[in-house]
Formats: structure tokens, C-alpha cells, sequence
């Protein structure tokens, strides 16, 4: 047996009155209202009345708060999950609107594609899908809880959907305290889908030869499915099937300038 579902929330508003992208940098936790945020989202599990079995979470400050009052609520301790750390980033300890004006920092905007900024999308999607694969067989039964940052969450969301990578940062449905939620189904051979808008995207060259670049390519690309079997046998797939906003309403009145 396995968890039946496993849940990737993502922390509360944080603390950070000087508009910095704060990335990986310890000291920033969350403030007040992103502690009311915090216990929207473990409101929202409880009222699932579903078994919560595990619960991990990334090593930052925000994200080991913000799996409090999960912890509290289902009587769990909150293990860290490294693989579900946020990104990392060129702009980390900057005011992004100061660090785009000088030309220093121009060549890391390039190519928005991997992004040139920061970690890839296909490694990010690698570890992540990993860390959802080993947390689904952490457990017997029930479900299981990962803690972690918009970025990350929206890579798998990207991954599980079949899309490109490549998006605008500020469109991102992945909001603070959101809980998206993804379940393992087995699919046949003659349900396999069909090539995603990704698949250009992780092997450029193959369709355009002209385009290929060291980078463009990443042989360690991960799927949330096995590759396309030989021998027709079914395969396993991860599956989105739920996506809420328990703190909309606090929302409205939140910074959120954490990531990029």
C-alpha cells in the first residue's frame, strides 16, 4: 500500500519589509499574517477529514513554520525534505527592480528558458518528482504533506500538466498557502498521451538542429511517467487533482516577492 494522495503547500507570507528576494536565506520566517495564513491551510486539511500520515518539509525558516500548525493539528512531526528546497538564484539578497538596472546583471537574464538566473526548471522538476515518488511509498496508507515554495510547486504542476517550463513568473497560479494536490494512477498503453508542449523544449535540437546548445538539453530530465515501455506494459503517472486557496481572503493583503 501507498498514500493515497500527497498535498505540496506552500508557506505563508513572509516577514520582509525591505522587499528582498530572499531565496535561500535563513533568518526570513513568516510574519504575522502569514502564521494566519499557515493555519488557513491546516484548517483546510482538517476539514478534509482525511488521514494526514507524513509530513515533510523544506529546511528554510518559512516552511518548517509553516508546517506548525500541520503538525500540530495531525500530531506529527515535521521532517525536512531537502529535495523540496527553493531554487537557487543569482538574484538572492537583491531588490529585483534595483538589480535589473544595472548592466551586470544582464547577461543572467538571457534565456528565460532554463532560466539562466537560477537552477534549471528540468533539475527542479527532477528532484521534486522524486521527493513526491519516495513520499508517496513513505507510508502504508493515508496521505502525506510536503511543505514548500511556489516555484517548485509550479515546476511540478508544469511537469504533471505536459507543459513548457518556460513562463512568466508573475502568472504563476501557486499562491501563498495554496495546497495543490496529486494522486498516482495507472495508465494503459492506448491511454498513453501524446508528445506534450514540452517535449521541444527538453530536446531542441532534435526538432530544430540549429538551436542546440549545451544547455538545452538535460539527459537527466525526469517524466511523471516511466518512459514509453517496449513492451507495452501499463505505466505509473502522477495526476493533479485538486488546486485551493485556503487564505484567499488574507491574500489581498500580502507581499509576495520571494521568488522569481
Amino acid at each position: 500500500m501507498v498514500a493515497s494522495q500527497v498535498h505540496l503547500v506552500r508557506h505563508g507570507e513572509v516577514f520582509n519589509p525591505d522587499g528582498i528576494l530572499y531565496g535561500r536565506l535563513p533568518g526570513f520566517g513568516l510574519s504575522k499574517l502569514g502564521h494566519r495564513m499557515a493555519a488557513a491551510a491546516a484548517d483546510e486539511l482538517i476539514g478534509r477529514e482525511r488521514p494526514i500520515s507524513a509530513l515533510l518539509a523544506s529546511p528554510l525558516q518559512r516552511t518548517r513554520e509553516s508546517a506548525a500548525p500541520i503538525a500540530s493539528a495531525f500530531d506529527l512531526d515535521a521532517r525536512i525534505e531537502d529535495r523540496i528546497i527553493e531554487p537557487t538564484n543569482h538574484f538572492e539578497g537583491t531588490v529585483m527592480s534595483r538589480a535589473l538596472k544595472k548592466p551586470v546583471n544582464w547577461p543572467f537574464l538571457i534565456n528565460p528558458a532554463r532560466p539562466s538566473w537560477g537552477e534549471a526548471y528540468s533539475r527542479i522538476e527532477k528532484r521534486m518528482l522524486a521527493a513526491i515518488d519516495d513520499a508517496f511509498d513513505s507510508v502504508e496508507s493515508g496521505d502525506v504533506v510536503l511543505v514548500s515554495h511556489q516555484l517548485p510547486i509550479w515546476v511540478t504542476h508544469l511537469s504533471v500538466a505536459g507543459e513548457r517550463f518556460w513562463h512568466d513568473p508573475r502568472k504563476r497560479r501557486c499562491a501563498l498557502s495554496s495546497i495543490t494536490t496529486f494522486e498516482r494512477t495507472i495508465v494503459e498503453p492506448e491511454e498513453q498521451p501524446a508528445a506534450s508542449p514540452r517535449a521541444e523544449q527538453a530536446h531542441p535540437e532534435q526538432a530544430h538542429p540549429e538551436r542546440a546548445h549545451p544547455d538545452s538539453a538535460h539527459p537527466e530530465q525526469a517524466h511523471t511517467e516511466s518512459a514509453h515501455p517496449e513492451n507495452g506494459a501499463p505505466v505509473v503517472r502522477i495526476i493533479e487533482v485538486g488546486y485551493v486557496e485556503p487564505a484567499a481572503e488574507l491574500n489581498s493583503t500580502a507581499t509576495d516577492v520571494g521568488a522569481v
